[in-house]
């Protein structure tokens, strides 16, 4: 049963086998890979993708402010490099007086954002796309040879496909 999902444009690919999670359809292909199938054929394709957001903690405009900090040294920590490369003159206090500076400008620059913000986001957050179920999509003429060499892998690694 073709299907065009996961294959490049014109090729028309077959799922050879589904998994719960991203890991094992990735040590599939890699089994696939290391006996030598052309891995170049096959494409991971996940399914039923959902925004999953995880709420890391509390933003208040000091935690704002010191975020701010830490770029605005990191900052600061660039451009220092950059001038006391050019410069003979006490390379080590430029560079310190560019972290300062970045970090204060950094800080305020952070926590007037905040502000600015009026309460409407005060979290921080990660945002990652997950699937369902992960499908390892072979083109048409090479699955029943996908699925024979998958057949070798032991159970914990190979789900059959749906």
């Amino acid at each position: 049963m073709p299907s065009g999902d996961g294959g490049a444009v014109g090729r028309a690919t077959v799922t050879v086998a589904t998994f719960p999670d991203y890991a094992p359809a990735q040590r599939a292909v890699d089994y696939l890979s290391d006996n030598k199938f052309p891995v170049e054929r096959t494409a991971i394709v996940g399914t039923d993708l959902r925004l999953v957001e995880d709420v890391l903690g509390r933003m208040t405009t000091g935690r704002a402010a010191l975020a701010g900090a830490g770029s605005g040294a990191w900052f600061g920590l660039l451009i220092g490099l950059l001038i006391g490369i050019f410069s003979a003159v006490n390379w080590l206090g430029i560079i310190v007086t560019a972290v300062v500076i970045g970090a204060v400008w950094g800080a305020v620059f952070g926590a007037v954002a905040h502000a600015m913000t009026r309460g409407s986001r005060d979290f921080t957050s990660y945002s990652s796309l997950q699937a369902s179920e992960y499908g390892v999509n072979i083109d048409a003429d090479l699955a029943d040879r996908a699925r024979q060499v998958l057949g070798g892998m032991d159970g914990r690694h190979a789900a059959p496909a749906r």
